[in-house]
């Protein structure tokens, strides 16, 4: 049993857990710097958190039970609505690659801080068990997540990213 749960304690793991932890809290804390700050430190973190969970070992799903979930609607909604005042005007992009473009004409409009918010709440919610410190549930809540990464919010980070690099080195003379 031991070494299936050897997993939780992995080098890259370990790694992914302290990136993650990274990026909860600074976008718990994001109220407390400007857009221009924002937008210079969350491209630096997107690219090296999904670098981290790339790395994550493979590992067969055995899951009796699905682990707690820890975020809110209200922990959601905080975070959101923190990046939504951040970003102001900047928060919504137009999205070319998603599935509902096979039956529209035109882009979807996407929000920065609400698929932001989608990452947090899968991120805070493996690293929430992990801080509870029980290997079984650890193990289980690290595979959804590794899952979840794969289907979910892997795409939502390569995806939020195009906009925020074009916010971060667009020409911009007002700021100048």
């Amino acid at each position: 049993m031991k070494e299936e749960l050897s997993i939780v304690y992995n080098k890259n793991t370990i790694e992914f857990v302290t990136v993650a932890i990274q990026f909860c809290s600074f976008l718990e804390e994001a109220n407390q710097i400007d857009k221009k700050e924002f937008i210079d430190k969350i491209i630096k973190i997107i690219p090296l958190l999904y670098l981290k969970a790339s790395l994550l070992p493979e590992e067969k799903r055995w899951i009796e039970e699905e682990p707690e979930t820890f975020v809110t609607e209200y922990d959601y909604e905080y975070i959101r609505m923190n990046l939504t005042g951040i970003l102001g005007a900047d928060d919504d992009y137009l999205e070319v690659f998603t599935p509902d473009m096979a039956y529209s004409e035109n882009p979807i409009n996407m929000s920065i801080s609400e698929d932001l918010a989608d990452i947090y709440q899968d991120i805070k919610n493996f690293i929430s068990v992990y801080e509870i410190g029980f290997e079984e549930t650890m193990q289980a809540s690290l595979l959804i997540c590794k899952e979840n990464f794969k289907t979910f919010w892997g795409q939502k980070m390569v995806n939020v990213l195009r906009p925020l690099h074009t916010l971060k080195y667009r020409d911009n003379p007002e700021e100048e």
